[in-house]
């Protein structure tokens, strides 16, 4: 009996120090040192822990293990119930900022059943009346009309100046209630935004306005930042509207109630060649209110509101900014709740009739003001909280840097202000491109950056070769993707080579146009970084030729480029741009950048759109004003999706070789915009009304295909691919489309391409329909998944089928993409002789 209890409390006490180890505060500063240096550390580094530690002796490494596997679940718990009470904040903000969204929904509602019932009277009385008391109703009606005139005069504001500040209050205060009403209220009628669903990870609930005075737009949203900081943020215009050339604050008054009012001048850029740049003079007025939020709201001084006049400026045409704002509401825990107005009139009647959609549509003000103001704050509090990851070793405020400057600079390059050195060069008659030069280019660059390495000794400037057409039945995020992905449709090598050469301190000859070569090489996409919200990536582009050789240099093997593309993940038909600029290998953070690109802008479909062609020179359908007459093959087609393509390319010269610039710029960019011209065409018949796709030539008719693929794979593997629901209408081509898996057929012949694809497929391949045919089999495969299609090849003819285990294969891109599973088979047409073989990648995903 002894014995037994001996050995019960042996046992005892070895689980007690196996397991119920109490450490020291010692003991646990020094595993908490290890720790954090390495918090997964092997067994030899345990024991060379007790071994330096003599702390630490009398633990066996067993506990030590033990230790380290607590102390990881301890942190991860921890890291857990952070993200938890985060997303728990997250979600009674938004609970909150919802609710608030309802009760001024179902006041919106009430109000417009108090406006139908008053409209069913109206008709009602209207249809009890005579023939014969219409006259005497409208002259009521007038008389009604000029009494409440009478009764509810316009407010007349007396002429008030800087040196007034009770009279600048007397307005600050008028805008912050119209504003507040607008941001809050029902005093525009917002019109939901599809595809914004509102959420603590979500960009924000976006609305546009709907029958109103101008265009607005109205976002609701959560930052993790504190007012304070998002007040400065949104004050600091210039850091996050792309389109602001400049903001100056000419006064600053402080107000007795603790708040600022100041006087602003704005000037923004024009998006296109085509029509003037519009500027703003504005009184801004920041205040504090009892809640603890911060008010930011603004509004143009008008002979109607009163204050001082503001300055002008030649070749800008004077827009209006209608109450408009920020307000900025503290959360529990931390954050912010910001609601963002901004309600703009742009002078619509001043440009094209042709142009006037991107005048007059809210959502394209939403997308480069209101949400662009959310999604710059957002991406703000997550590099200060260290979420965003970067490539290349760049700070992310440097690389904000370099999309702002290839911004600005491109958007410098379209407008050409005569006061940055712009001026037009002469030329023949009427012409499709406008060429500029800027002989003092260095107030281009700004005062940080020297351009020296873009000029010789020999005197020189900067070209800037520019035009405008118009596109039909494409939307602009899929063009740019196209443009994007195969620079060899476009692009002249000798133009590129020629750019980059500009960069070299030796002088360079001129280039000739499209070169028997062609393109000289691949291009490879080196990613920097991307916004939030994946709709804006930084990438160096690395053009790997053959060499470039002329008589008076020898440029290197491979060219590089720094490139800006945004809005090509929209969904929504929002405006796409990619801007470039030669760079060289050492990419310094204040090296010279002179941007060139493209930008496509959706137009409004309610306009009126050529049929005869697809795209249109857009200077011969430009008319000015209401009353000009439309041209008689112009018809409506509300189905129509029309876009705006602006081009422009710039270039270094010398003095002495200015005029052949001039001519190389002006052939290249017609060159560039017929082979642009050509995509969009090619690109257009794939917008089918049913799943928007084009097959390859030689290709059978889709519904025919996905029949083929379809029965073939069920006979060989005896399990259906596709199941059709007799009850929803889906075809098998609809099915077969949206399969969540990337399946392709590609031919059988000795360099197999693909001829079909799946829109997985073209995910996975990062590629279009249009291109799909230049893409090869051996492309995408690996060395081990060449061998095992080579090795199950036979089996797969005479069986019909093979599973292929998982592997990488490479996208179009270059990106390497992995998958668990393949499924090869031979697709059968009616006749059962082979047509194609047709691959399905299971559970793909990039590397």
């Amino acid at each position: 009996m002894a014995a037994y209890a001996g050995k019960e409390k042996a046992a005892q006490q070895l689980m007690d120090s196996g397991k119920y180890v109490r450490y020291t505060p010692e003991q646990v500063e020094a595993l908490e040192r290890v720790y954090s240096e390495c918090p997964k550390p092997s067994s030899m580094r345990r024991q060379q822990i007790i071994r330096e530690c003599p702390i630490l002796a009398n633990i066996e490494p067993k506990q030590i293990k033990v230790w380290f596997q607590n102390r990881r679940c301890r942190e991860k718990q921890r890291k857990e119930a952070s993200r938890l009470q985060t997303v728990n904040r997250k979600l009674t903000a938004m609970n909150k900022l919802l609710m608030e969204e309802n009760d001024r929904l179902q006041k919106q509602v009430s109000q417009l059943v108090y406006e139908n019932g008053y409209m069913r009277q109206q008709l009602n009385a209207s249809a009890a009346t005579t023939d014969t008391s219409c006259e005497s109703v409208v002259t009521s009606g007038q008389h009604q009309h000029q009494h409440q005139h009478q009764q509810n005069p316009k407010p007349q504001h007396p002429q008030r100046d800087a040196n007034n500040p009770a009279g600048l209050l007397a307005i600050a205060e008028e805008t912050l209630a119209e504003f507040l009403s607008k941001a809050t209220g029902t005093a525009v009628k917002w019109v939901q935004i599809v595809g914004m669903k509102p959420g603590p990870d979500s960009i924000g609930i976006i609305a546009v306005s709907h029958s109103c005075t101008g265009i607005a737009a109205r976002a609701c949203g959560l930052v993790s930042l504190e007012p304070t900081k998002v007040a400065e943020i949104l004050k600091d215009r210039l850091s996050w509207y792309r389109d602001c050339r400049s903001l100056d604050v000419l006064t600053v008054i402080p107000t007795g109630n603790g708040g600022i009012i100041e006087l602003i001048y704005m000037q923004t850029y024009a998006p296109t060649t085509l029509e003037a740049a519009r500027d703003f003079w504005m009184l801004r007025y920041t205040t504090g209110q009892e809640d603890g939020s911060l008010v930011i709201c603004e509004r143009s001084l008008t002979s109607s509101t009163g204050g001082p006049a503001g300055p002008t400026a030649p070749n800008f045409v004077r827009a209006e900014m209608l109450p408009s704002g920020y307000l900025i509401q503290p959360c529990d825990g931390g954050g912010s709740m910001i609601r963002i107005v901004d309600h703009i009139d742009l002078d619509a009647w001043s440009v094209p009739e042709v142009l006037r959609p991107l005048y007059e549509s809210p959502k394209i003000l939403a997308q480069k003001m209101t949400i662009a103001a959310l999604r710059h704050i957002r991406q703000i509090a997550q590099e200060s909280s260290g979420e965003i990851s970067y490539v290349g070793g760049r700070q992310p405020a440097v690389l904000r840097t370099f999309s702002q400057r290839l911004s600005r600079g491109f958007n410098n390059a379209v407008n050409g202000f005569t006061d940055d050195g712009w001026s037009l060069m002469s030329s023949d008659g009427a012409d499709d491109v406008t060429i500029a030069i800027n002989s003092s280019p260095n107030k281009l660059f700004g005062s940080n950056v020297s351009p020296s390495a873009l000029f010789s000794n020999m005197g020189g400037g900067v070209l800037c070769a520019k035009a405008s057409v118009l596109l039909q039945n494409v939307p602009p995020a899929l063009l740019v993707r196209f443009i994007r992905e195969h620079r060899y449709e476009w692009a002249d090598c000798a133009v590129d080579a020629y750019s980059a050469a500009s960069l070299r301190a030796s002088s360079y000859a001129i280039p000739g146009l499209r070169t028997s070569s062609g393109f000289l090489g691949n291009q490879v996409i080196i990613p920097l970084g991307h916004t939030v919200e994946h709709e804006e990536f930084l990438e160096v582009i690395r053009l790997e030729g053959q060499g470039f050789h002329q008589d008076e240099f020898v440029l290197s093997r491979d060219m590089f480029l720094l490139q800006l593309c945004s809005g090509i993940d929209e969904n929504d038909d929002a405006c796409a741009q990619l801007v470039f600029a030669p760079i060289d290998e050492s990419f310094a953070d204040d090296a010279p950048l002179l941007p060139s690109g493209f930008r496509v802008i959706p137009l409004d479909s309610k306009t009126d759109a050529p049929t005869t062609t697809r795209t249109l020179d857009l200077a011969s359908t430009l008319e000015v004003g209401s009353g000009g007459a439309r041209p008689t093959n112009e018809i409506s087609n509300a189905h129509n999706l029309r876009s705006v393509l602006t081009i422009a390319f710039q270039f270094t010269y010398e003095d002495h070789l200015r005029e052949n610039v001039a001519m190389m710029a002006r052939n290249y960019v017609r060159s560039v915009a017929a082979s642009v011209q050509r995509v969009a065409m090619a690109i257009s018949p794939s917008l089918g009304a049913q799943i928007g796709m084009k097959h390859a030539p030689g290709s059978p008719e889709a519904h025919t295909l996905a029949r083929w693929i379809s029965r073939s794979y069920s006979i060989h593997t005896g399990v259906e691919l596709l199941q059709v629901d007799s009850q929803t209408g889906d075809s098998l081509l609809k099915l077969l489309w949206h399969h969540s898996d990337a399946i392709m057929c590609c031919s059988l012949k000795a360099s197999p391409v693909f001829t079909f694809t799946n829109q997985a497929g073209l995910d996975m391949l990062e590629t279009t329909l249009i291109a799909l045919q230049d893409i090869t089999l051996e492309k995408i495969l690996d060395d081990g998944g060449r061998k095992v299609l080579c090795s199950e090849f036979t089996k797969i003819m005479q069986q019909g089928f093979a599973y292929l285990p998982g592997g990488i294969c490479m996208s179009s891109m270059g990106r390497p993409v992995s998958y668990e599973q393949a499924v090869a088979w031979k697709v059968q047409n009616e006749e059962d002789s082979p047509h194609c073989l047709a691959f399905m990648f299971v559970n793909w995903s990039f590397v």
